[in-house]
């Protein structure tokens, strides 16, 4: 048995709001789908159709799809089904239906029999599993599939209750496990100790209750690849959806699975994508504009990746960092750019200008490799200490700030974002000292 795990496709996504980014996102979904669903790519070992496809969470990227994303939706799923390959796919944050409609995009799709949505549903406090039926009334039309050996179990999106969700998924899948199937979950979650975002995320903790009753958990959310005991598995997203991801491994697993349910699952990246870039820039000790911009069209010119025929062309971000000696106003931004692309032949050449007086200076001294999650959290902390009032709750009103962020940009309730907050401010040792 073989199938191909997908996630966080993200059909949609409009980069720095280039025409370009919708299509790049659909060419990398479809060049995955023929080379490594349809199995038309006999030089990389891959002989014959899949199984089945799995699309775990973040097949759109918004909510609202316009109506070329829904055509490059359909076109990839109806070449799956005209080859006789079902889809099987769980809702991510970015797939949620609207507060005011009782389903999602998703949902549609599946009742065009383009994909199988799985999820289970509430009953009585518990997560309850039924299988899978295109003849059910209701919008949840099941929670697992059986696919020749493989039972298929969905999820929903839980975000910061993801270590609530997991014993009552553990003991649901338990319930209704079928002899010798090769049971899988599909999981939308950062997982603690391998996400990019600092927080929420589940606890490897509690992602290993699931080992009891799964042979493989398929995860999305985090757009990087990586593994867990050889028995979870992160593909990561298959374009890069925000240049800050650019170091990160993604791509797609390609898996077998043995007769006794032993999993090979081989990490696949060789596929049409678009080449990102990130170029640091340190401003410090140029007192002159010229002198600035002949050396950072000099880095480009040593350091930039450069288009390719019959490659997308790259897009560049070039950031400039540190303490400048002359106005804002008169950095040659536009030469530099156009120059730039000249080099390069890239797309898009994008200039951040991170650089700043040495009165405000924020985050200055950090290390120029520094993560944008660390970057950040600096940043935060940098402000916080500024107020002696929370001189010592800095790293908890740092992280409930920036957790509180990440669960926005998640469309998590606010109400939850609401007590998120509370219970970090709870931890913080000023709470304490005020509670004496």
């Amino acid at each position: 048995m073989r199938f191909l795990h997908i996630s966080d496709v993200h059909l949609g996504c409009t980069r720095y709001n280039l025409p370009e980014s919708p299509r790049d996102f659909f060419d990398a979904w479809i060049d995955v789908l023929r080379r490594y669903g349809l199995g038309q790519n006999a030089d990389e070992g891959v002989h014959g159709p899949v199984d089945f496809v799995i699309i775990c969470g973040d097949f759109f990227h918004k909510r609202n799809v316009p109506p070329e994303t829904m055509d490059y939706a359909f076109a990839g799923l109806s070449l799956l089904k005209d080859a006789g390959i079902p889809v099987v796919a769980i809702e991510g944050n970015h797939d949620q239906k609207q507060t005011d409609h009782p389903f999602s995009w998703l949902r549609s799709l599946e009742k065009w029999r383009l994909l199988h949505l799985v999820e289970p549903h509430s009953e009585g406090g518990k997560l309850i599993y039924k299988p899978w039926d295109y003849d059910r009334e209701d919008y949840v039309r099941g929670g697992y599939i059986d696919i020749g050996r493989a039972r298929i179990f969905g999820s929903a999106w839980y975000g910061a209750s993801a270590n609530w969700a997991i014993p009552m998924l553990t003991d649901a899948i338990k319930e209704n496990r079928r002899e010798g199937a090769f049971h899988l979950l599909m999981l939308h979650t950062d997982v603690e100790g391998h996400q990019t975002h600092p927080i929420p995320a589940l606890s490897l903790s509690a992602l290993k209750e699931l080992k009891s009753v799964t042979d493989y958990v398929a995860l999305g959310h985090t757009h990087m690849h990586y593994e867990i005991d050889n028995w979870a598995f992160n593909p990561g997203s298959i374009e890069v959806t925000n240049i800050a991801e650019f170091r990160e491994k993604r791509g797609v697993f390609l898996v077998d699975v043995a007769d006794d349910n032993s999993v090979s699952a081989r990490h696949i990246e060789d596929y049409r994508y678009r080449s990102f870039q990130r170029i640091p820039f340190q401003v410090d000790n140029y007192t002159e504009t010229k002198d600035l911009t002949a050396a950072v069209l000099d880095l480009v010119s040593n350091t930039a990746h450069r288009a390719e025929p019959e490659k997308p062309a790259p897009i560049i971000e070039i950031i400039l960092k540190g303490q400048l000696g002359f106005p804002n106003s008169v950095l040659e931004m536009t030469e530099i750019r156009e120059r730039a692309k000249e080099i390069t032949g890239a797309l898009h050449v994008r200039i951040k200008n991170n650089s700043v007086p040495v009165d405000y200076a924020v985050a200055a001294d950090i290390e120029e490799n520094a993560t944008r999650e660390k970057l950040e959290r600096r940043v935060v902390e940098d402000l916080i200490v500024r107020d002696n009032r929370y001189k010592m709750d800095v790293a908890e009103i740092s992280e409930a700030v920036i957790g509180a962020k990440r669960l926005a940009l998640s469309d998590e309730e606010p109400e939850k974002i609401a007590e998120f907050i509370a219970q970090k401010l709870a931890q913080s040792p000023m709470s304490n000292v005020q509670s004496r």
